[in-house]
């Protein structure tokens, strides 16, 4: 690396530090369905939508470039325990680096709507395509993480000419989870969406970390925690339900061979992530998924010319446990 690029590099990754620290949002004790009174790091704007005759908004930050503007747009897609403010970091790296950075809470999440309506993959990109166009971007880099990922494939499947590049950073869906995933209905996925609590949310949130849940994690849990103590949290739980089922039964894996974007995967080594892995009794079966050091090779394997960074030692959300090395795959690889 030269001098220039890792001094880049290291001021980035100071400032995040800082400001992550300088910024750290207080999170009201409950919180409704759009979490109103939780405040994001940038401005929030909201796209209608009219999805099976509702009326929605989807909400979404659109933030300039803060060095010079180099007339590229990067659009961050979040998972799906997650909402588009813990992009904060990244956020703030694309811009200094002279991005245009568009980040939308998917309809179902963050502050967006939660509609009871039959969710797609085909949908959610449907919905993004339509907030570029509103804001007149025509062609983007596409960075998907968790559940983002398998929004951001289908995205980039529908609409190759406006991805510019695709990132993949531990994207769920690399497997089909209906092979080893029992299947559950939506009143059952519902029923056990609302006995979330602090603990069991906090618990499965630290399958996330495979060296230990960090303290600073709690900035993206606990607003979701504060929902389950709303009158709005049936309204939520029902949206994880339906989109639960949207993950496990529209998988995007076999068609990794049609992506035509040049392709980045950025896999964090010790994830194990699974979705459902709760509903998996026979040990043997969860020991054969989940294993993304291979799902990872395979995939790329998958996508002509796609590249894989691995990072050793860091699990299911390499932005947060080891933001230098997601950055630094990151902006080498948009150039």
């Amino acid at each position: 690396m030269n001098t220039s690029r890792f001094v880049l590099l290291l001021s980035l990754f100071l400032g995040y530090v800082f400001v992550g620290f300088a910024q750290t949002t207080q999170v009201p004790t409950t919180l409704d369905a759009t979490l109103n009174g939780y405040q994001y790091p940038y401005p929030i704007a909201y796209l209608p939508l009219k999805l099976e005759h509702q009326t929605v908004r989807m909400a979404y930050m659109d933030v300039p470039a803060s060095g010079k503007a180099n007339g590229r747009t990067v659009m961050l897609l979040h998972g799906k325990n997650f909402f588009g403010a813990y992009w904060r970091g990244t956020i703030q790296t694309l811009t200094k680096a002279g991005f245009r950075v568009v980040v939308p809470d998917q309809i179902g999440f963050g502050k967006s709507d939660k509609p009871a309506i039959y969710y797609s993959f085909h949908q959610l990109a449907r919905n993004t395509k339509r907030l570029l166009d509103t804001l007149g971007i025509r062609k983007a880099v596409v960075v998907g993480h968790s559940m983002g990922g398998m929004v951001a494939t289908r995205f980039a499947l529908l609409y190759p000419d406006a991805t510019e590049k695709l990132v993949l950073e531990n994207p769920i869906g690399l497997e089909d989870y209906r092979q080893g995933v029992p299947f559950q209905s939506v009143d059952q996925a519902e029923a056990t969406e609302l006995k979330s609590t602090e603990e069991s949310m906090r618990k499965y949130h630290g399958s996330y970390y495979p060296n230990g849940y960090p303290a600073a994690h709690d900035e993206w849990l606990k607003p979701l925690v504060a929902q389950t103590r709303h009158p709005d949290f049936p309204k939520v739980a029902l949206a994880n339900a339906l989109t639960f089922e949207m993950i496990y039964q529209q998988p995007v894996c076999y068609e990794f061979n049609r992506v035509k974007a040049p392709t980045l995967l950025i896999i964090g080594q010790a994830d194990r992530t699974v979705v459902g892995k709760g509903l998996i009794k026979d040990p043997k079966v969860l020991a054969t998924m989940g294993q993304y050091p291979a799902l990872g090779q395979r995939t790329a394997a998958q996508i002509k010319g796609a590249k894989l960074v691995p990072i050793e030692k860091v699990g299911h959300i390499p932005h947060l446990e080891a933001p230098a090395k997601f950055y630094q795959a990151l902006l080498a690889f948009l150039g």
